[in-house]
């Protein structure tokens, strides 16, 4: 999403469940559907936006200003139209993670004071330090799109988008030396994960051809390539001995440029009948390629260094993924009140010329020992069918019935790459196997001229669900890390309802509410490959809370002015297939939440406009896995030209 404009965006609309034979098996969960616009009149935009976050959590009392500066200039001469947009953020982040340390509750290293008793999310010792990742990034991005009318009714498109981002990281500890009483790490290494200095380009070409005759034959072709043209992290090896509050002068140097990926679809759309006909008979061929390139060098002087360190790995990871696809649906007007919707998505995936090579390491970063792995190729070809049924007894009610399978394959990070991003290892697996999906769901919808409300049941089994799960792991000194794998567990089920509505002049007029509530009952089914000493059959799925619901009323007195509240709420959730993490609000956790934000917009002239926000209003500290915003103001300013 960086390298797309708010400008460029004409729509976005939510598509529940894999129940479109166009959409592949990461649809799963719903597909978020992008529709771009260009300019047809001379305009441009500038806006100015700054939000202000005060911070108070564990031993971090701070606060963080974000500002981002924006804009946007487009026009249509003719059959040629463009659209140029301009970008820049400059972000002090609260802390991403947190460094935890011990195995004795409220006992930090030798010689320090300042550690702060803690527990992890399983109830074991999590004492805190100090900081993980405490990120301070400069983000620059552009976007250019060209569009050219062939005809009046074909138009040909062509985006180019590249995004620059410079972070650094300076973690802060909280321990002091018993002896000197000044600041120091105390020979915690886990602190040398989040003191990094990492700069990205990554730039994204793409192409389409599309026909809009809303005739008999009407045609989409596109393609798009990005690519990580630098990617480069680089940071110390481990810190300095105790009391010192320095880092090892080598280091490690982790790359990412040359990773890349490619998507190529082309659809056709048939109406024998007629552009109302009966029958609209839907098809296309679909092709991607991903390629992780992720080398991990050791490096004699981390700050100053070529971009291969000293040329020893300590770890690559290298592979593919490609999968192809062909589709056809048929969207058929049985009689006008009901249409049948069927259509099959056929998909073959492989996965080849993965490469892992794994060292083992002394405490100061010298290499003991090599192991490379050529990782077995992996393939797949699954068909999937999806069903819809649509019955319209009158213009104010709609009742439709949905049905689909669908296959979601590993990515090629998922299974190639091993790598530690702000002090989070994350471990592969080569073996992964895909994800099958059966989704139904049925819908009860009442419309009304400013309003709807719909109720849905829906239910969902999956074979092979991939699930990641983190460990808290300690080393001999005490440092901890946290350690991310991704594993198939075989059979898992989720089960619930829905209610969501909204409707505009509420009571009054320009008063609107809007709003959703959603309960999931969800279980682990089957996990014969599950080793732990506790049962997983019968948990809650991990990541899936059982309740969530959103609220909200906005209120427009006249078109210059409008005043939004907004609540969210998730309920509990876990992140352990055994569901032993009951610890609330601690580093790692995945918290119950309930976040109102406020805005307000004005429309001060024709051409300047405000908006004032307030976000996370009363504070709320939680984590999922990492801890999230607290209470953050928001000011931004819009001029158009």
């Amino acid at each position: 999403m960086n390298l797309i404009s708010p400008e460029a965006i004409g729509r976005v609309d939510y598509l529940n469940g894999p129940f479109a034979a166009a959409y592949p098996g990461n649809s799963i969960g719903g597909v978020l559907l992008i529709t771009s616009k260009m300019p047809d009149k001379p305009f441009a935009v500038a806006k100015e936006t700054v939000s202000v976050m005060p911070w108070n959590q564990y031993g971090t009392k701070d606060t963080y200003v974000t500002s981002q500066t924006s804009a946007a200039a487009g026009n249509r001469d003719g059959a040629l139209s463009w659209l140029v947009s301009a970008n820049y953020l400059d972000s002090f982040q609260q802390p991403l993670s947190y460094t935890t340390f011990g195995t004795t509750l409220g006992v930090g290293p030798a010689g320090t004071t300042g550690t702060i008793a803690a527990q992890n999310k399983a109830g074991g010792v999590a004492n805190v330090v100090g900081t993980g990742a405490l990120a301070h990034s400069q983000q620059t991005s552009g976007n250019l799109r060209l569009a050219y009318d062939i005809t009046p009714l074909v138009q040909a498109t062509y985006s180019f988008g590249i995004w620059n981002n410079h972070q650094t990281s300076d973690p802060q500890t909280y321990l002091r030396s018993t002896v000197t009483g000044l600041p120091t790490f105390g020979g915690v290494s886990s602190f040398a994960n989040s003191k990094y200095t990492w700069d990205q380009i990554h730039v994204s070409n793409a192409v389409s051809l599309k026909s809009d005759t809303k005739g008999v034959f009407d045609f989409d072709l596109a393609a798009s390539s990005y690519n990580y043209l630098q990617d480069i992290q680089v940071s110390p090896y481990t810190v300095s001995p105790s009391p010192g509050l320095g880092y090892s002068l080598n280091g490690k140097v982790t790359r990412m440029d040359g990773t890349n990926w490619q998507n190529a679809d082309a659809k056709g759309i048939w109406r024998p009948l007629g552009y109302d006909g009966a029958h609209e008979v839907s098809f296309g061929i679909h092709g991607d390629r991903y390629r992780l390139e992720n080398p991990v060098y050791a490096s004699s002087v981390w700050y100053n260094t070529p971009s291969t360190g000293n040329g020893q790995l300590y770890s690559t990871g290298v592979g593919e993924t490609r999968t192809g696809a062909l589709w056809v649906q048929d969207a058929w007007k049985i009689i006008p009140t009901v249409k049948l919707t069927l259509g099959g998505r056929l998909e073959s995936w492989q996965a080849v010329e993965g490469f892992n090579l794994n060292t083992m390491a002394t405490s100061a970063g010298v290499i003991t020992s090599v192991v490379p792995t050529w990782q077995p190729g992996l393939s797949s070809t699954n068909f999937s069918p999806k069903a819809s049924l649509s019955f319209d007894p009158n213009k104010d009610w709609n009742i439709t019935a949905n049905f689909g399978e669908a296959y979601r394959y590993p990515t090629v990070t998922e299974l190639y790459q091993n790598i530690t991003v702000n002090g989070v290892t994350y471990l592969a697996n080569p073996l992964l196997s895909p994800e099958q999906d059966f989704t139904g769901e049925l819908n009860l919808e009442r419309r009304w001229v400013d309003g709807r409300v719909r109720l849905t049941v829906f239910g969902e089994r999956t074979n092979n669900a991939l699930i990641s799960q983190s460990t808290t792991v300690t080393d001999a000194s005490g440092a901890q890390s946290v350690q991310t794998a991704i594993s198939n567990v075989a059979a898992i089920r989720m089960q619930g309802v829905e209610l969501s509505a909204d409707k505009d002049n509420v009571l009054i007029a320009g008063l609107q509410v809007f709003g959703s509530v959603t309960y999931v009952d969800s279980r682990i089914i089957s996990d014969p490959s599950w080793k732990g000493a506790t049962t997983v059959v019968g948990k809650r799925v991990p990541y899936v809370p059982d309740w969530r619901a959103k609220f909200g009323v906005t209120y427009r007195p006249n078109e210059n002015w409008a005043y939004t509240v907004a609540a969210r709420y998730s309920g509990k959730q876990y992140s352990t297939l055994d569901n032993t993490d009951r610890i609330s609000h601690v580093y790692g956790a995945f918290d119950n939440f309930f976040v109102v934000d406020l805005k307000m917009h004005y429309n001060a002239t024709k051409n300047f406009a405000f908006d004032f926000g307030i976000d996370n209003l009363f504070n709320e500290q939680y984590f999922l896995f990492h801890p999230f915003p607290g209470r953050t103001f928001v000011l931004a300013g819009k001029y158009t030209f």
